[in-house]
């Protein structure tokens, strides 16, 4: 169990600007609610549920927004989303895998692959991507909460799998199936974690440089701000010099 993967999954999140926070308040009351009507609506009883909100408590979403995207999963009518994942290359060749929440699979699909097609990539078969991750469950606490050490120990011993701490926060992933479990153990000594949930951690990067780079922070970018998109997870490194310039 490595204290530290060189390889660390690449995923974008929205900033606080008021328009991206209201997307991304969008897409995790849409988790809520999916997570709610597959499960209880109760989240001590729905394990999915309880990191959904979980996460978005860290996010600073509203008690209000919560509570209301739990109770629209009981509402008659109310839109049936459908858990569907797409895989597909990026410039450079790089591994894209997108999950998307959805209430109409052919206006998904349609939208997912003209984004692809627009950055130069394209969109593959089921498992042409996904070989080259590994399906985790993933829990985060804020990087006070404990030493690298003592994460990493806890985790050990509350039956995690590895463990990743730096200047952000501590975090751990465990077998999909565990989440709950290992989740409750580590809850009860440092407390309630920032998320949890069940991700894609590529296996190793794909280096990149800066003309495609820019391409496939481009593509992820605009991917994202489909309001079907829920993740999306890419298996390639950018080089710090080529990383600033893109930032600056």
């Amino acid at each position: 169990m490595a204290g530290h993967s060189k390889f660390k999954n690449i995923q974008f999140r929205k900033g606080a600007q008021d328009k991206k926070r209201s997307k991304l308040f969008s897409k995790l009351a849409r988790e809520i609610t999916a997570a709610a009507k597959m499960g209880l609506p109760d989240p001590a009883m729905n394990a999915r549920l309880r990191g959904a909100v979980q996460t978005a408590r860290a996010q600073n979403m509203p008690r209000d927004n919560i509570e209301r995207a739990i109770k629209k999963s009981a509402e008659a009518g109310g839109a049936n989303y459908e858990e569907v994942r797409y895989e597909g290359f990026g410039a450079g060749g790089v591994g894209v895998i997108v999950e998307t929440l959805t209430d109409n699979r052919n206006r998904t699909a349609s939208e997912v692959r003209s984004i692809f097609s627009k950055f130069g990539g394209n969109l593959g078969e089921t498992g042409a991507v996904s070989f080259n991750f590994d399906k985790l469950g993933a829990i985060e606490f804020d990087a006070d909460k404990a030493t690298a050490d003592t994460m990493l120990e806890a985790a050990i011993e509350a039956g995690a799998e590895d463990v990743e701490s730096d200047g952000d926060g501590h975090y751990v992933y465990c077998d999909p199936d565990q989440l709950h479990q290992v989740g409750k153990v580590l809850e009860a000594k440092f407390g309630e974690p920032r998320g949890a949930r069940i991700l894609w951690r590529a296996k190793s990067g794909v280096p990149v440089e800066e003309e495609g780079a820019q391409k496939l922070l481009r593509m992820i970018e605009t991917l994202e701000d489909s309001d079907d998109v829920q993740n999306v997870y890419a298996n390639f490194e950018i080089a710090d010099d080529v990383l600033e310039r893109l930032s600056a």
